[in-house]
């Protein structure tokens, strides 16, 4: 009701609610009640992998309704791919394409009507619904860099923007040719010769007449179908704040509809510009009357008016007594924003809805945080690595290749401790005037068939898990030249469990598919990145998560973490941290769950990040450098932090005993029951085992290596550390 009286007064309005609070079903319930059950048209941009699943839930929630899908403005192609417009209807819980087939250009002709809009109601008496992934919705032409490279003159051999005739700076340093990428490049000019001049947009790229010419769906559209819908839902608004094509399409969509809907489930990222795109795209004419204007100008008066700006002054020291000293300012922008922002903006424009509005029909949500300690050879390597971070950081203070290479090690290496290489950074050579590689560490390969202590632990957890019947998910983030999601899968099914990961190949219109299909399956176990189904997916089959690896995306591991607990979930959730002990896995998670912790004490719960907490770039990643070099923990163990977290959350969603009587009685799969699979081949046999007790540390901590010629031939598979403190064995 909020959103239909939100409508009565404005064309604009947002859905800010917590993953799991039903976004989906209160947007079609607010144009079912703003349009007093009359005939309307609506369309929804949704991301790609939820189409299906907006589909199937519109059928569900109003009565009557006629589905459609946007595939693309053709209505030819690919044989195999769908095209045009085409009608879905819901058979046996499935979406499938039956019905009316049309194209976009067929709807905008008014033929014998008055106008195509009620030509359309002539031949469709029905509230109707048009679906499209935000991918196809924004799929126009394609494109191409643009750049000169001189073959004289001083700049010969360097890539410069054709506008200016001077190569592109970025970073102090110049820009290169390996350095255009898949990604749009542009520049602000500033200056003409040597006067200043108005701010000039100037883009590194143009449109590609080599290829197909074709036109993005919403902007066709924007431009020739303007009114013709009554409605538009924008899903997950959020991802589309930024300067690009999808952005673009949420304009568009604002301009071309009668009244707009955006959905989320975290509204800041930190960072009080984070909603100026998206403020100016809803409601322009109030952002106009405030005194802002599109682009980098009125961002920086936003920021001025309701961030956070930190400004450095360096003062240099005098070279003698008769000169002065020169003082230098460096403005920039920080976490947080004024409470102004809610009241000027938010307060009339935003729906709230928690998850404690609806936690009485909810099972218990637990999470608890795992700390493993690694093994003593283990830890004697990772901390060589930490030495040579440490000394690279204070040799290169502020250097983001450093920082970067840092983080990314150091949270990988205890998960995958081979194979990484030598590790490079770059910095600017003022005498070259170019970038130039150095290099940072050089980390020690541990055996790749051994079996380390967190991987021993997370397969202890799963079988604890598996023996009550629940079927476990399991998150990791390294799934590139580093796959640690393999490493898991090779480990889990080397000890009998049915394990499948799940890949950023599979389309994403076909993952919730993908995950019927392993239930269907008997698989136990699903391996994945967290961004793949961070979002929309519901995976009611799984109700232990476990974060084998978090990553520092504080947005991500929200979201993911609540892919269990939703609307018709019967059993508790539990959800688990692993992480390595007294490593940068251990940091990380403490500064995550500190910021989760004021997100949940602070006042109004934005859904999202505190209004006032660190977020996951440039701080988190400057704070974990600082602990690194100081060698000095930031506030409370990543353990009092988590302990606080679950006590916070149990105050706002206590658990009820007869919740747990309820779960404890529903029937368990009987395929999940079977949690003593037949004995592995060679994981239980080592090929060397610990020497006898011993009055010597140092002897009790020895190992030889036993075995004969068998032996050796398993080394190639992996094999259990003996125990924690275990040296490395001499291999005979």
């Amino acid at each position: 009701m909020g959103v239909a009286k939100r409508w009565q007064q404005a064309r604009t309005a947002m859905v800010v609610a917590e993953c799991g609070t039903g976004k989906t079903l209160i947007s079609l319930g607010a144009m079912h009640v703003h349009h007093q059950r009359s005939p309307f048209t609506a369309l929804a941009m949704v991301p790609p992998h939820l189409v299906e699943k907006w589909a199937r839930e519109a059928f569900l929630t109003l009565p009557g309704l006629r589905v459609f899908l946007i595939d693309d403005l053709r209505n030819g192609g690919d044989e195999n791919k769908s095209h045009g417009v085409n009608e879905v209807r819901l058979r046996q819980g499935r979406v499938v394409r039956e019905g009316l087939h049309t194209t976009l250009s067929e709807l905008r002709l008014r033929k014998d009507s008055p106008t195509s809009r009620k030509r359309w109601l002539s031949l469709c008496r029905r509230p109707s619904l048009f679906i499209v992934g935000r991918e196809r919705a924004k799929l126009g032409y394609f494109w191409r860099h643009a750049y000169r490279v001189p073959h004289s003159g001083p700049y010969v051999g360097c890539v410069v923007n054709s506008e200016t005739g001077k190569p592109v700076i970025v970073d102090d340093s110049r820009l290169t040719a390996g350095e255009f990428e898949k990604v749009k490049i542009a520049e602000t000019i500033e200056t003409r010769g040597q006067k200043s001049c108005r701010p000039l947009h100037s883009p590194l790229w143009q449109a590609d007449s080599d290829k197909i010419r074709r036109m993005a769906p919403i902007e066709f559209i924007g431009r020739y179908m303007p009114e013709w819908f009554d409605y538009a839902i924008c899903d997950e608004i959020h991802q589309l704040a930024g300067d690009t094509a999808q952005g673009n399409a949420l304009g568009t969509l604002a301009s071309c509809t009668n009244r707009i809907v955006g959905l989320t489930g975290t509204l800041l990222g930190g960072y009080a510009d984070d909603l100026f795109n998206t403020l100016f795209r809803l409601e322009a004419r109030r952002m106009k009357e405030h005194g802002y204007e599109w682009g980098t100008t009125g961002r920086s008066s936003f920021i001025q008016d309701y961030g956070v700006l930190e400004t450095i002054t360096k003062v240099e020291p005098a070279n003698n007594a008769c000169s002065k000293a020169r003082a230098t300012s460096t403005v920039r922008r920080k976490p947080g924003a004024s409470p102004l922002l809610f009241g000027e903006f938010l307060m009339q424009l935003c729906a709230f809805v928690f998850l404690e509005d609806i936690s009485g029909e909810l099972p218990p949500y637990e999470e608890t945080y795992l700390s493993v300690p690694m093994d003593a050879l283990m830890r004697e390597a990772y901390r060589e690595l930490e030495d040579d971070m440490r000394k690279a950081l204070k040799a290169h203070r502020g250097n983001r290749s450093v920082l970067s290479t840092m983080l990314n090690t150091l949270l990988l290496y205890p998960d995958h401790p081979y194979g990484i290489g030598t590790l490079y950074g770059t910095e600017f050579d003022p005498e070259l005037k170019r970038r130039v590689r150095f290099v940072i560490a050089e980390p020690r390969d541990l055996r790749e068939d051994w079996i380390y202590s967190k991987e021993r632990r997370l397969i202890e957890e799963i079988r604890k898990e598996l023996a009550e019947g629940r079927r476990c998910q399991v998150f990791a983030v390294y799934t590139q030249k580093h796959d640690v999601t393999a490493r898991l899968e090779r480990i889990l099914s080397n000890e009998g469990l049915r394990t499948a990961v799940l890949r950023a190949s599979v389309d994403t219109s076909k993952r919730e598919a993908w995950y019927a299909r392993q239930v269907k399956d008997g698989v136990q176990v699903v391996i994945c990145h967290p961004k793949l189904v961070e979002t929309g997916l519901d995976l009611l089959d799984f109700p232990t998560i476990i974060f084998y690896e978090s990553g520092y995306s504080l947005h991500t591991l929200r979201q993911a973490s609540r892919r269990s607990w939703r609307i018709g979930q019967r059993r508790p959730v539990r959800v688990k941290f692993l992480c390595s002990e007294a490593t940068m896995q251990t940091s990380c998670l403490r500064l995550m769950g500190k910021k989760l912790l004021v997100a949940l004490t602070m006042e109004g719960k934005f859904a999202g990040e505190g209004l006032q907490t660190i977020d996951e770039d440039d701080n988190m990643l400057s704070a974990m450098a600082r602990e690194l070099v100081e060698r000095n923990g930031i506030g409370d163990t990543a353990d009092s932090v988590w302990r606080a977290l679950s006590a916070e959350h149990q105050k706002l969603f206590p658990t009820s005993a007869h919740r747990d009587d309820h779960a404890a009685s529903i029937e368990v799969p009987g395929i999940l029951l079977d949690t003593q699979p037949a004995p592995p081949r060679v994981l239980w046999k080592a090929p060397w085992t610990p020497c006898q007790s011993s009055s010597s540390d140092s002897d009790r901590n020895r190992c030889q290596v036993r075995g004969d010629a068998d032996d050796r031939l398993s080394r190639n598979r992996p094999h259990y550390l003996a125990s924690a403190d275990l040296t490395e064995p001499n291999v005979a």
